[in-house]
């Protein structure tokens, strides 16, 4: 039974979120999700076959507010934190040395407070992998000077609970602001500044306390939003486009499928984005589609009104993916693309002008 992961990435806040499945049983949990993201990460699930079954917090973040209770309303998913959070609205409180299943899989809970008092680092059941949160960072630790912030805490975290860790285990942070991904317990024993080699609390406490930061921008919003485990105080908008039933993909592009389209094809705008020779071609055409090549389109988006929803298409659903872009980039709201193109129309029995029988 093999781990399932892939580490997730928000621009915004440079937040790692990080999907954990079994392959045997398709279970899975992920570590930091993000509000904004949450759509991406449902995507990805999807496709990889799994159900999310926990959210997991690292700590009570500053810097975003968390997918977690966006999440349980979308998916059913339970939150779980860490016990001395401070929370409201979780389902589960992790404390310190407790394991979280999800089918054959294990993730051990340490606590490591320092950054703030609830922080928790998450282990894998073969001590392979390490989920740090905000307490070290790759080449780096968590900031001290907020939300029940330590030094001395975060540095007998640190050579306690993860130091203490075989050498090539695997550290995952939940933040990284240069592009790095991913780092090593003997890497950071070695190689970190704060407090690798023969660094002590003292110079560790020394260090931390005069680093004057600026507090984060999202902080005044994030911090009482993640207390309600992401909750707001106003009704959570879905956001979901209400003109047809469509899938998103973990590309970031909404789909329609072929048997809903067809039957609704006087309600949209077909947009053709393959060549002419392709659209006169043997897969034939959807009945009202307009030719626009794909690499006409940014010039010629004057010829397609707003007030119909935009289906594009083209032979497999690759261009048309990118028309979606396009259109999107131009201010058109109601766009979709036709999943698997014309090759899937023409496999699902639909109806074409032209082509080949």
């Amino acid at each position: 039974m093999a781990l399932i992961f892939r580490q997730l990435f928000d621009p915004q806040s440079s937040n790692y979120t990080y999907l954990l499945g079994c392959s045997d049983t398709g279970q899975s949990v992920l570590i930091d999700p993000v509000f904004e993201q949450v759509r991406r990460d449902e995507a990805l699930i999807q496709e990889l076959g799994l159900r999310l079954l926990l959210t997991l917090e690292t700590h009570v973040h500053a810097d975003h507010v968390t997918g977690a209770a966006l999440h349980r309303r979308r998916c059913g998913s339970r939150i779980a934190v860490p016990a001395a959070s401070g929370t409201t609205g979780e389902d589960i409180t992790i404390g310190d040395g407790q394991t979280i299943a999800f089918g054959s899989q294990r993730l051990t809970a340490h606590r490591t407070p320092g950054h703030t008092n609830g922080c928790m680092t998450y282990v894998t059941g073969d001590r392979a992998m390490a989920f740090t949160g905000d307490c070290l960072l790759i080449r780096g630790t968590g900031r001290t000077d907020f939300q029940q912030g330590s030094s001395r805490a975060m540095y007998r975290s640190i050579h306690r609970e993860i130091f203490s860790l075989p050498d090539e285990c695997l550290l995952y942070p939940a933040h990284d602001y240069r592009g790095l991904s991913v780092t090593s317990v003997g890497e950071e024993k070695q190689f970190n500044p704060r407090l690798g080699g023969a660094l002590s609390e003292d110079d560790f406490a020394g260090y931390m306390d005069n680093l004057k930061l600026a507090h984060p921008k999202q902080m005044a919003i994030a911090v009482p939003a993640n207390l309600k485990c992401g909750a707001p105080d106003r009704p959570m908008q879905a956001d979901e486009p209400d003109w047809a039933p469509l899938n998103y993909t973990f590309a970031g592009v909404w789909e329609v499928q072929p048997a809903w389209l067809e039957e609704h094809l006087h309600e949209v705008q077909i947009l053709d984005v393959r060549e002419p020779d392709e659209f006169t071609g043997p897969l034939g055409r959807i009945r009202g589609a307009i030719l626009i090549p794909l690499g006409k389109l940014s010039e010629r988006l004057a010829e397609l009104p707003k007030a119909k929803p935009i289906v594009a298409v083209c032979r497999a659903g690759g261009r048309s993916a990118q028309a979606t872009n396009i259109l999107r980039q131009a201010g058109f709201e109601r766009v979709a693309n036709l999943s698997g193109g014309m090759l899937r129309w023409r496999a699902d029995g639909c109806a074409v002008e032209g082509g080949q029988g």
